[in-house]
């Protein structure tokens, strides 16, 4: 799955599903159910580390994570989530930063959030041949300045600056856009002027392609599920169910059974027991280096 696959996808109106993953384990599962695209989001700092936005996650964290991604899916189109100022402060550390995540993690794009005022940052990046995901409309990273996560693009004026963003994102040499929480009529109008794929997140139907933040869609709980999101699955409550089952049957002893358990030849039992009484009450030394078969 290659950035031509997707384009190839939007030509022909085949739609794209996109999954967040954070996990060597869930990545073979996704890669398995035929998830087209993966992005290691910095969401991790939600809806794994517990934090109350995503702000916390760090560069060295998401490297580490996507590289265990990238050996769960080998074939799926991988995307990095560029963390907090990992990409804001400077071109030259966005070149930087963006290069180092994409050698040792091995993904195929990387996503920043953004507006018009980082074009520049999105055309260095580009021309040092680093594949930008341009991501607009709702923005995690800068949910302080905007007054929390709420729909993005909802007034005539508000539309047409998005619409105008991501035009400058497309100049700059974007590979591909995510939109957030933008209304489904101004998610069309992008989707329909542009020639790259465009993925969508609560942006209605009418995007390339759709992306869920995997807690989201399995019912798991943590992060910031948005009120509209389809769940696939109500996987809290069957966690805690098994969870609240397996500490019943340790207290009640029921687990482990014998099917449970290893247990030695009868006669290397019997064997045991000689050597121990023959040393008599004391069975914490060490055995002699002399004893055969021991």
């Amino acid at each position: 799955m290659t950035i031509g696959t997707l384009r190839a996808r939007k030509r022909e109106g085949q739609k794209i599903s996109m999954l967040t993953c954070y996990d060597f384990s869930t990545a073979k599962l996704m890669e398995e159910a035929g998830i087209d695209s993966l992005l290691v989001g910095d969401t991790y700092a939600e809806v794994c580390l517990g934090h109350s936005t995503t702000l916390p996650a760090k560069l060295d964290h998401m490297v580490t994570i996507t590289e265990a991604v990238r050996r769960g899916a080998p074939s799926a189109y991988l995307v990095g989530d560029m963390p907090y100022l990992s990409y804001q402060i400077c071109s030259e550390e966005a070149i930087r930063n963006a290069g180092e995540f994409m050698s040792r993690a091995g993904c195929d794009c990387v996503k920043i959030e953004v507006d018009r005022r980082l074009v520049k940052t999105v055309e260095a990046m580009s021309a040092a041949t680093i594949p930008v995901m341009a991501h607009l409309g709702l923005r995690p990273q800068s949910i302080q300045s905007v007054g929390g996560y709420k729909v993005q693009g909802k007034t005539a004026v508000d539309a047409i600056g998005l619409i105008e963003d991501a035009k400058m994102m497309e100049g700059a040499g974007a590979i591909a856009l995510l939109l957030e929480a933008v209304p489904t009529e101004v998610a069309q109008i992008i989707t329909e002027s542009t020639s790259l794929p465009v993925i969508g997140i609560v942006s209605g139907p009418h995007v390339d392609g759709q992306v869920l933040v995997m807690h989201d869609m399995l019912g798991y709980g943590g992060g910031h599920p948005p009120k509209s999101v389809k769940q696939y699955a109500e996987l809290y409550g069957q966690l805690v169910g098994a969870f609240r089952s397996y500490a019943a049957e340790v207290r009640s002893e029921a687990f482990p059974a014998a099917e449970n358990s290893i247990a030695m030849d009868t006669t290397e039992v019997a064997e045991l027991r000689r050597i121990l009484s023959a040393r008599g009450s004391d069975t914490t030394c060490a055995y002699p280096s002399s004893s055969p078969g021991v």
